[in-house]
């Protein structure tokens, strides 16, 4: 940025920075206009460095490009400075004729417009005579920053009547190419350009300097010149653990200074929860008490909180990773490298175990573990400290990545080997610092050994680590060793204040007669057993690091996952659980299906009903479910329900000191998102008046059946894989799915698809051969309807004996009554009601429980249709191996490959039968490739329409009107969907169909929005009696209702706040809910409202929000018109990753 002329000119670089913090460009764009003094802000060295290696892999490519193209590549000269429109305007043209005389390579281009300066590194022409801009960069992956400048260097060609090409390329320093698709570009920097320029035209016609506060720019809080003013206002965000959300709920109350907080009198606050608003109120306390030249004041705030603490270890070991989230490999389907694995003993020696790729990282997480379990032979009774839950999450994140130690860390967890101090030091204390990282702490007990050096804080490991990394590549390896010895420095300093930091928590307990040592007995029996099958499978398998692996490879490295995933998925869940047992409950709130109780009222005391022998109470909890949450009524006993510790009752396998929990049943769900759940006494505990503090997630049921016929189908796989003659590949749908070959048929080849698909799909599927069929049915493209017709033609043409499985009854019962309603007998269709079912009677025949076995034997020679779940095709004493000519799998884009591989062993065919861009399934574990991803969208390889080869795409949707189809089309099906006639024959009066987006502007809005709902009810009142003609329907000219709306929400509590407004509007018929629960639905009118403020609100990230899936499933529940309501800033911030940008340009796309 500079002054030109007396105009202000930027650059890509001051996109990013504004994007960032708009509060901090603005201060530095004051000081360029003399209204501030610069803020004094230290050169940063490590930047210099890397500008000047830069430089140098820039001429490379350079010379490269000389050597290829000779004269053709044409270098413009920079302009000297200083710069001036002269100067600017030689170079510029320079630019232009370069391109007039068609040059390959054009190095330097200069492109200036008045209000953008930008230097191109290179652009290369195509062989199609377009151009792609490039970009060399030093760092080894692509950088959002770096995207932002191809895209407005694309836009400056395209200014200057350059045909530019579709994708552009970073060069990175490792000599990979990144490649990417200016389209998922190209929308985000117009954004962050349109923004930038605004803001800029705002501050030069206003005469001040931009004050801290000015509601109109972003600020995030944590940049040097934001804690700048943070500081001298005395800010509210000085208070540890202050989120900007509840900043914004302060400051409706008049709290907007720590020394508000501090004094105020007030209880409660509304949208901040009264036991956070008291720790709040203690914080800032303390944090106003504290003086720079002092420790920190601390307050023992829950002494039994110490009482975790484990009795000393002579072998004790206190441990610390160092890692850099935004290192990738290859096409970067993976993401964080844990470079340093370091620790100490009580005799502070220092043990490192160095990783620098992800090879590497393998080979460290093996010897790590190796060495840890030499040490625990030796001591027995060895502690692993640890500060935060990094170290917890990142070791179990690893094994599960690289598939090595995972029966070591799950039994480190079961034994509570791993100490993490940070969870106590929450619980146990409250300290006078803006921060609880353990730096901050550390002027409690470090003395006069507080940290210097060049690296002092985690970010400028990473920096740091990522250069030497840069610099050892480029040559420079004593340099570059350098900086990783003064990483490891650091890191060892890390490990001491971890001791130090256990040794003042004992002191504590000690004074307060605490007593420490207690023991806990195992979590749970997760343990991963050993597997022959999955070694065997994997040792076929190749290196998973190996870009060159093949697909055959891959398949086999699949299916060695799938051998272990409920087992995974089981442990991963117990070890959440127990994790959530002992954190603080703000840790953990955005968890799906977990509500954080915020009130708790009996609605019926203990008591006993009808000679019950077991008292039980009821109780309304309200408060705050995680996003994606879904509760349910059920007559089941599921989700548990915690009790702050000590609790009423015990768990003998919870740490000592954890929350107290026992499974309730969910007995209604009311319509604000307040649930009444039953919970039972236990024997021999009093009746208790003590309320609980939180509702959690069910544990998983039991998949001894699943895993059983996964275990059954990878025999026989490596069986085949390891014959004397060679290896074979079994004739199986499984196998063909996992190693992406097409569907195997008589003839090799699908029947074309005609008008009606019906028999094009009938006469693939009698042509395969042990194999599988594909169908993606977009919403509203009658994919229900096709299945329905072809169950019904194979069973009553052809005698088959076909499955129905899907994720849940109701889909499955759904297809069922579809394939009564194509004409096939209800006989000919059974299924076993779900255990808790409504009684209405379905259109099938309703089989008595472990009926499907008589059912069939009845029928097997006039063929049948029997539906199930997972575990009734997985359990051999229903339905015998293949003994099906056919399994569908309905929703398969939402069904894992693990399930279906487990479905798949009581059939010889499969159906593939769903849509990979809607909802996908939730996965509780992590897994060492990608098993819990659907089969469908594995086989699509990512493509958003399915290719030809594989089956079939319904193209048109009868649901959609063409206008509303187009933006959908567009977002989710690479425009390849339109709509049915049927479609463009529906009316409705003074509407116009199609998308309509609704920007409201709101403020601090995280799950729920006021003013959206607001929004909301005028849009239903806008719309209601408007005639509406459905002729699919029988609907001609008849008033629009309220049952002819929907309004769907991603988050819980804006479903609760819509539902009232529209209550209090007396609209209280029209349905609200969440994507989930309408997926599958649909009405003339969809109203979708996305309830946060912006992406400095958002809980679990902007992926959750604007997934494309989600607004997908969304949008399209519509039949003529879609309003999406939303904030305009949830556009207003810039993705810390390329794939974030992708998403976010769709959105932008989608809104514009």
């Amino acid at each position: 940025m500079f002054i030109l002329d007396g105009s202000v000119v930027t650059s890509a670089s001051d996109l990013t920075e504004a994007s960032k913090c708009e509060f901090a460009f603005l201060r530095k764009l004051d000081v360029k206009l003399g209204r501030i003094d610069k803020l004094d802000v230290p050169e940063d060295p490590m930047y210099v460095r890397t500008s000047r290696l830069g430089d140098e892999h820039e001429a490379r490519v350079l010379v490269r490009y000389k050597q290829e193209h000779g004269a053709k590549t044409v270098e413009i000269a920079r302009p000297d400075s200083p710069l001036t429109a002269d100067n600017l305007a030689q170079a510029v043209a320079a630019t232009r004729q370069a391109f007039a005389d068609q040059a390959e390579v054009v190095f330097q281009a200069t492109f200036f417009d008045g209000s953008f300066l930008g230097f191109a590194d290179f652009i290369v022409r195509q062989p199609d005579g377009s151009y792609q801009v490039q970009d060399t960069k030093l760092a080894r992956s692509a950088r959002v920053t770096a995207l932002l400048q191809l895209a407005a260097y694309a836009e400056q060609l395209e200014h200057l009547g350059v045909r530019v090409a579709p994708t552009v390329e970073l060069l990175l320093g490792d000599g990979t190419i990144s490649v990417h698709r200016l389209d998922d570009i190209a929308p985000v920097y117009r954004k962050r350009r349109q923004r930038l320029l605004r803001i800029v035209q705002e501050r030069l016609e206003d005469t001040q300097a931009v004050q801290w506060g000015d509601p109109r720019y972003m600020v995030d809080g944590r940049c040097e010149e934001c804690d700048a003013e943070i500081q001298a206002s005395r800010d509210v965000l000085l208070v540890a653990g202050m989120r900007v959300t509840q900043r914004a709920r302060l400051a409706a109350e008049g709290i907007l200074t720590i020394d508000d907080l501090a004094t105020t009198d007030l209880t409660h606050v509304n949208g901040i929860a009264d036991g956070t608003l008291a720790s709040l109120k203690t914080q800032a306390r303390l944090q106003r008490d504290a003086r720079t030249d002092e420790p920190p004041p601390v307050v023992l705030y829950d002494p039994s909180a110490l009482a975790v603490l484990p009795t000393p270890s002579p072998g004790d070991i206190f441990f610390d990773f160092e890692g850099d989230p935004l290192y990738t490999e290859g096409p970067g389907e993976r993401w964080g490298l844990d470079y340093l694995f370091g620790s100490i003993d009580v005799e502070e020696d220092f043990t490192a175990f160095w990783a620098h790729d992800f090879g590497e990282e393998r080979e460290a997480l093996r010897a790590f573990l190796d060495w840890l379990g030499e040490r625990r032979r030796r001591y027995p009774d060895l502690h692993v400290y640890h500060y935060a839950a990094y170290e917890r999450t990142h070791l179990l994140a690893l094994a599960a990545r690289h598939g090595v130690g995972e029966a070591e860390v799950d039994q480190l967890l079961r034994e509570n080997v791993l100490v993490d101090l940070y969870a106590i030091v929450r619980k146990a204390l409250r300290v006078g610092s803006r921060s609880y990282s353990i730096k901050k702490l550390e002027p409690l007990y470090m003395g006069d050994q507080l940290r210097e050096g060049e690296v002092q804080n985690a970010a400028a490991s990473i920096t740091e680590y990522a250069d030497a990394r840069d610099l050892i590549a480029t040559g420079d390896i004593a340099e570059g060793q350098r900086m990783l010895d003064s990483i490891a420095d650091y890191n060892r300093y890390d490990c001491v204040s971890t001791l130090r930091l256990r040794d003042y928590l004992l002191a504590h307990a000690a004074r307060s007669g605490i007593p420490v040592g207690q023991l806990a007995p195992d979590n749970a029996d997760i343990e991963l057993e050993p597997s022959p099958i999955r070694d065997g499978l994997l040792a076929l398998a190749g290196n998973p690091l190996d870009p060159d692996r093949t697909y055959d490879q891959r398949a086999l490295a699949f299916a060695a996952a799938a051998i272990d995933y409920h087992r995974r998925e089981n442990k991963t869940f117990w070890q959440e659980h127990f994790t959530r047992l002992v954190q603080p409950l703000d840790e953990w709130g955005d968890t799906r299906d977990a509500l954080i109780v915020e009130s708790a009222v009996v609605v019926r005391d203990w008591y006993r009903d009808n000679g019950q022998r077991t008292e039980r109470r009821e109780l309304r909890l309200r408060g705050q479910w995680g996003p994606g949450s879904n509760p349910k009524a059920s007559d089941q006993a599921g989700p548990y329900l915690l009790y702050e510790y000590p609790g009423p009752f015990a768990n003998p396998t919870a740490e000592p000191g954890a929350r107290t929990y026992k499974a309730v049943r969910i007995v209604e769900v009311e319509d604000d998102g307040s649930v009444i759940v039953e919970e039972t006494l236990q024997r021999d505990v009093e009746p208790y008046s003590v309320l609980p503090s939180a509702l959690t997630p069910a544990s998983p049921p039991r998949a001894d059946r699943l895993i059983e016929a996964i275990d059954e189908w990878g025999s026989v796989l490596l069986a085949a894989q390891t014959e004397i003659a060679g290896p074979e590949w079994p004739r199986d749908p499984m196998v063909d799915i996992l190693r992406r070959v097409p569907p195997r048929t008589r003839t090799g080849a699908l029947p074309p698809p005609g008008p009606d698909l019906v028999p094009s799909v009938v006469g693939s599927l009698l042509g395969l051969e042990r194999s599988y069929l594909a169908v993606q049915g977009p919403p509203g493209t009658g994919k229900t309807y096709l299945g329905a017709h072809v169950i019904a033609d194979l069973v009553a043409k052809h005698q088959w004996k076909i499955g129905v499985v899907a994720q849940s009854h109701s889909v499955v019962e759904h297809l069922l009554d579809a394939v009564v309603r194509a004409g096939l007998d209800p006989r000919l269709v059974g299924k076993v009601p779900k255990a808790d079912a409504a009684s209405a009677t379905p259109s099938y025949t309703a089989l008595e429980k472990d009926g499907q076995l008589l059912f069939a034997l009845e029928r097997r020679e006039v063929g049948y249709v029997i539906g199930g779940t997972g575990w009734d095709f997985a359990n051999a004493a229903r339905i015998p191996r293949k003994s099906l000519d056919l399994l569908v799998v309905d929703e398969a884009g939402q069904f894992s490959l693990a399930s279906t591989i487990s479905a798949s062993v009581a059939a010889r065919n499969l159906l593939l039968l769903g849509d990979p861009q809607q909802l996908p399934q939730v996965s509780q574990g992590t897994h060492p490739e990608p098993v819990d991803g659907s089969a469908l969208g594995w086989v699509s390889e990512g493509h958003d329409v399915l290719p030809p080869e594989l089956g079939y795409f319904l193209a048109e949707s009868r649901r959609m009107h063409p206008a509303l189809t187009v933006p959908v089309s567009q977002l989710s099906y690479e425009g390849k969907l339109s709509s049915q006639l049927e479609a463009s024959e529906r009316i409705l009066d003074g509407v116009e169909p199609g998308l309509h987006v609704v920007p409201v502007e709101h403020w601090g809005n995280a799950t729920e929005s006021p003013e959206e709902a607001a929004v909301v009810v005028e849009l239903v009142r806008s719309v209601l009696g408007s005639q509406w003609t459905d002729p699919s329907s029988g609907r001609f000219r008849e008033p629009l209702t309220e049952s002819d709306v929907i309004v769907v929400t991603p988050y819980n509590a804006q479903l609760a706040m819509v539902h009232e407004a529209l209550e209090d509007a007396e609209l209280g018929a029209v349905r609200v809910g969440t994507v989930d629960k309408f997926q599958g639905q649909e009405a003339a009118i969809a109203i979708v409202s996305l309830a946060a403020s912006s992406a400095l609100d958002v809980p679990r990230g902007m992926s959750f929000l604007i997934m494309k899936n989600r607004l997908n499933v969304a949008i399209s529940r519509a039949k003529w018109a879609a309003f999406l309501v939303y904030s305009p800033e949830l556009t207003e911030y810039l993705p810390i990753r390329p794939e974030g940008v992708a998403e976010l340009s769709a959105f932008i796309r989608l809104v514009e």
